[in-house]
């Protein structure tokens, strides 16, 4: 039996002129992510990208995709949506910079049950942010909406980035040997990790989350965007050289370094090097959190840790402040027994 009234598209809960809108809205946003090497405009069926191999002999495409993760519930559940989109960038650029990769492009996802122009306004912006901290072009994406799919209010991202390094200059870890020294650069909060147990504790400990956290509310505290640290680790790897970076994400700092390490090799990580901040504090105490869980679960206020040799140390140091990082020397690379990988002295 077909219908006795005529249905449209807007009429199963999808709009297709509100995402024409939003296309219109962003446009300045996205133009403001370019870089040498965009080709075209928005609005195609696909990015173009010009690579630019009057810089590179011998180049290595990398890439990289990942999600915001439950954060976005947190960040939906307060309406703060200005820092998922650099979370997201975060997310994939952090990545692929550890083995000495230059983002050049960045293409995002956004799908929903019902588009909200002004939510959807403030994350694309904020992806766009993202991409101008970390140096790529935003070149692409897909805005979704799928009824059904989604309780009302929610929606999800994820995001690719591609990037270029020439390939006698990938930072791979092959060249870890013991003695080598750790540097940590401090990380903005919890980043984009751990957030379905951090939004457990909030339910379970019944926390006031205006209360204050480091000179700002909790949930300012816990919402803070991940710290983008492309350009500056570039800038570092560019002057000395680096033989491996861990970026510290989901596993913390026990699972994410052995990830660049010949099998040969373990971290020894001085505990007494820094103090936690204060919002992974309020985080083990409101949960009860065992230390052993802290350090599997979140980065515990190091965002990225690079190896280096010891006769580098205090140039990286000094460069890294230099370049506005809070780094600190936070172990060395020791011989690998029968133990574990990393080693929480």
């Amino acid at each position: 039996m077909k219908s006795e009234l005529s249905l449209s598209y807007r009429d199963s809960g999808v709009d297709i002129d509100a995402g024409n809108e939003l296309v219109e809205r962003i446009k300045p946003a996205i133009k403001s992510t370019h870089r040498p090497g965009c080709v075209g405009n928005i609005g195609g069926f696909g990015g173009l990208f010009e690579l630019p191999l009057d810089r590179y002999r011998n180049p290595i495409m990398v890439s990289g995709t990942d999600g915001v993760g439950t954060k976005l519930k947190l960040a939906i559940d307060l309406g703060k949506y200005h820092g998922v989109g650099i979370d997201l960038v975060a997310m994939c650029a952090n990545d692929i910079v550890v083995l000495g990769a230059e983002a050049l492009f960045f293409l995002d996802y956004y799908a929903t049950g019902k588009l909200s122009l002004e939510v959807a306004e403030q994350v694309i912006n904020s992806i766009a942010e993202g991409c101008r901290l970390a140096g790529c072009a935003l070149i692409g994406g897909e805005t979704a909406e799928m009824p059904g799919m989604y309780a009302p209010g929610d929606f999800d991202l994820a995001g690719f980035c591609v990037g270029i390094v020439e390939k006698d200059r990938v930072i791979d870890g092959t060249q870890v040997a013991v003695g080598n020294c750790l540097i940590a650069l401090a990380s903005s909060g919890p980043h984009a990790n751990g957030y379905s147990l951090i939004r457990k504790i909030i339910e379970v400990s019944g926390v006031n989350l205006s209360q204050d956290c480091e000179g700002k509310s909790l949930a300012e505290a816990l919402i803070e965007p991940t710290r983008i640290y492309v350009k500056n680790i570039l800038s570092v790897a560019e002057q000395h050289p680096v033989r491996a970076i861990a970026h510290i994400t989901g596993g913390g700092l026990s699972e994410n370094i052995p990830r660049v390490l010949p099998q040969d090799c373990a971290a020894r990580i001085d505990r007494s090097s820094w103090a936690l901040p204060e919002v992974f504090e309020w985080l083990q105490t409101a949960g009860n959190i065992q230390s052993s869980e802290m350090f599997r679960t979140f980065n515990c206020g190091v965002g990225m840790v690079l190896v280096v040799d010891q006769n580098d140390r205090d140039g990286c140091l000094r460069l890294l402040g230099q370049l506005g990082e809070q780094a600190w020397v936070i172990g060395e690379i020791v011989e690998k027994g029968q133990g574990p990988s990393v080693i929480l002295a």
